[in-house]
C-alpha cells in the first residue's frame, strides 16, 4: 500500500538514502531539509521523481512543518545536529530539542506516526556491553560539551513517549550505530571513516584520536535504511526503542588501517591527536549494540560487512574527489 511519508533531513546522508528506498517501494515522499549541514547533490537524483517533493525549510518552523505534514501517515525525523566536538553545543541542544517538538506537534495535528532517529551516543560511558535498550544511560558532566548531543537525544526520546502517552502520537525510537557509506558527509560529521578515506586519497596522515584502541560498530547505510523501513511499518514497533547497528566492533586504529589499504599508497600514515586538543572532552571507550530486539520484532540483520562496505564507500568517495579535482 502506498503511504505518504515526510522525511526530515532528507538531503543528508541517511535521509537521502532512505528517501530513495521509500520511492523504490512505491511511496510518496516529502523531503525537508534546510541544507545547513547537507547538500542538494544527495537528492538531485530524486527531484525528478514524480512521487518526491523537496522543500528547503527549517524543522523548527512549526507552522511550516504542520503544513508540509498534511496528509502524511508517517514522519521520519532525521534532521539533527551532532556531537559538538569543535563547538556548536548550543545549536546541538536547541536544534535537536526544538526540531523534535515541532515534528511531534505536526504528527499530532495530522494523525501521523513519528519515527525518531536517536543515537547510540545516549548510552554514553556505560560499562555494560553490548548495549541493550533497557540499559541505564551513563553520561559525563554537564560542563563537558561533548555530552550535549546525547543529552538532546535523551530529551527527544522522553518527549516522544510523553507525546504518545498524553497526545496519542504513535512513536518509534531508533538508536542508530555508526552509519556510513556512499553519500556520507566527508567531514567529522560523517564519522572517522569519512575523514580517514579523504586523508588516504590525498596521501595525508589520518588523524586518530587518543590511543586508537576505542572500539565502534559501523553499519553500512543500506542496512541502516533497511532497519528504519522495517520499523516504520511494523505495528509491534510502536512505543518501542530499537538498536539498529552492526554487532561486529572494530578499533579506530584497525579502521584506519583498513581504509588505508583500500585508499592509500604505501605504509599507513597516522597522526595521533590528543583529546586535550578539544578542551574538556570525553570519549566513549567501547560501543557495540545488542540487536536481539530488532532481530526478533523487525527481522533486522545487518548484511554488509565492514570490508565490503568500506570498499563501496571508498569507490564512491574516490569518484567524488576526482570530480572535484576536475572541476577545479
Amino acid at each position: 500500500m502506498t503511504e505518504s511519508i515526510v522525511v526530515t533531513g532528507a538531503a543528508g546522508f541517511i535521509g537521502s538514502n532512505l528517501s530513495r528506498a521509500l520511492l523504490e517501494r512505491g511511496h510518496a515522499v516529502c523531503g525537508i531539509d534546510n541544507l545547513s549541514q547537507s547538500t542538494m547533490l544527495n537528492v538531485e537524483p530524486l527531484v525528478e521523481h514524480r512521487s518526491f517533493r523537496f522543500v528547503r525549510e527549517d524543522v523548527r518552523d512549526g507552522a511550516a512543518m504542520q503544513r508540509l505534514a498534511a496528509g502524511a501517515t508517517v514522519v521520519v525525523h532525521l534532521a539533527a545536529f551532532k556531537i559538538p566536538r569543535y563547538g556548536n553545543a548550543l545549536d546541538t541542544l536547541l536544534v535537536n530539542t526544538h526540531g523534535t517538538e515541532s515534528m511531534l506537534k505536526a504528527a499530532a495535528r495530522v494523525g501521523a506516526r513519528l519515527v525518531l532517529a536517536s543515537t547510540s551516543d545516549v548510552y554514553g560511558k556505560s560499562p555494560h556491553l553490548p548495549f541493550a535498550e533497557t540499559n541505564d544511560l551513563y553520561l559525563g558532566e554537564t560542563s563537558v560539551k561533548r555530552w550535549a548531543y546525547a543529552t538532546s537525544k535523551i530529551f527527544d526520546e522522553h518527549l516522544c513517549f510523553a507525546y504518545q502517552q498524553e497526545r496519542g502520537v504513535p512513536v518509534i525510537v531508533l538508536r542508530l550505530f555508526g552509519s556510513y557509506g556512499p553519500g556520507q558527509n566527508r567531514t567529522w560529521w560523517g564519522g572517522p571513516q569519512a575523514v580517514f578515506i579523504d586523508a588516504a586519497l590525498r596521501d595525508q596522515p589520518m588523524e586518530v584520536h587518543g590511543d586508537g584502541q576505542q572500539t565502534r560498530s559501523f553499519t553500512y547505510v543500506d542496512d541502516t535504511v533497511d532497519g528504519i523501513v522495517r520499523a516504520m511499518f511494523e505495528e509491534r514497533a510502536v512505543g518501542e526503542i530499537f538498536n539498529l547497528g552492526d554487532t561486529r566492533p572494530v578499533t579506530i586504529q584497525a579502521l584506519a588501517e583498513k581504509v588505508w589499504r583500500l585508499a592509500g599508497r604505501g605504509e599507513p600514515k597516522v597522526k595521533r591527536v590528543s583529546y586535550q586538543t578539544f578542551g574538556r572532552y570525553e570519549d566513549v571507550r567501547h560501543r557495540v549494540p545488542d540487536i536481539a530486539k530488532a532481530r526478533d520484532r523487525l527481522g533486522f540483520t545487518p548484511r554488509v560487512d565492514l570490508d565490503e562496505g568500506l570498499r563501496r564507500t571508498v569507490e564512491w568517495q574516490r569518484a567524488v574527489t576526482a570530480r572535484e579535482g576536475t572541476a577545479s
